[in-house]
């Protein structure tokens, strides 16, 4: 999957997606909830026209990475070479989790989510950080699929509106944009060979026995 950084449609929620990063950001520099943080910000924003407010999707995504800190950051881990997921900058920290976030628990295209985390990195991070977002996040995107049938199987799904995305799509991407949210995979929910770096079950006695 090569990202198209440059494609320059960036409506709502891509503007959602760098609040729910700087919100990321400046709680983890504080040592605080990223939730309390982003309501914080809200009520701010809602008594001084000039600080920036906090969008639904915004509060969306920072309380689904809230939720799920745990599992996005192991699986960002699992996929990263040659360095540790604490060693990273702290922004590309926070774009991978609201990446990770949208790949497994959103119903925006892998496409369009990895997409916009490379075109975040450019924008907000070092010279190399948005190639390095779009190698890690490559090979997380070719198993957001089948962990989000996964759990589109044994869960309820809460559908987002599409419509909204629609100015981060291109044409041809958007027939791509069928995928139900979903909200929490268990791992004995995910086949072995779904997650990177998970191996396979062995064999049973019963399963070897011919």
């Amino acid at each position: 999957m090569t990202a198209t950084a440059g494609h320059g449609r960036f409506g709502a929620r891509f503007k959602g997606r760098k609040r729910a990063v700087d919100l990321l950001f400046e709680a983890e520099a504080r040592g605080r909830e990223v939730e309390a943080v982003a309501r914080e910000r809200a009520e701010l924003a809602a008594g001084d026209p000039e600080v920036a407010g906090v969008s639904d999707f915004a509060h969306a995504i920072v309380a689904g990475v809230g939720e799920h800190t745990a599992r996005i950051d192991a699986v960002i881990a699992e996929n990263l070479t040659e360095w540790t997921l604490p060693r990273l900058p702290a922004v590309d920290r926070a774009i991978l989790r609201v990446a990770v976030w949208e790949l497994f628990y959103s119903d925006v295209p892998p496409l369009v989510a990895v997409d916009q985390a490379v075109e975040l990195a450019g924008r907000l991070s070092t010279d190399d950080s948005a190639g390095f977002v779009n190698g890690v996040l490559d090979s997380i995107a070719a198993v957001a699929p089948q962990v989000r049938s996964a759990a589109a199987a044994t869960l309820a799904a809460v559908s987002v509106d599409p419509a909204q995305d629609r100015d981060d799509l291109s044409a041809d991407d958007e027939e791509l944009h069928t995928v139900p949210v979903v909200h929490e995979v268990e791992a004995d929910q995910v086949p072995a060979d779904a997650v990177p770096g998970r191996d396979s079950a062995p064999e049973t006695p019963e399963q070897r026995r011919p």
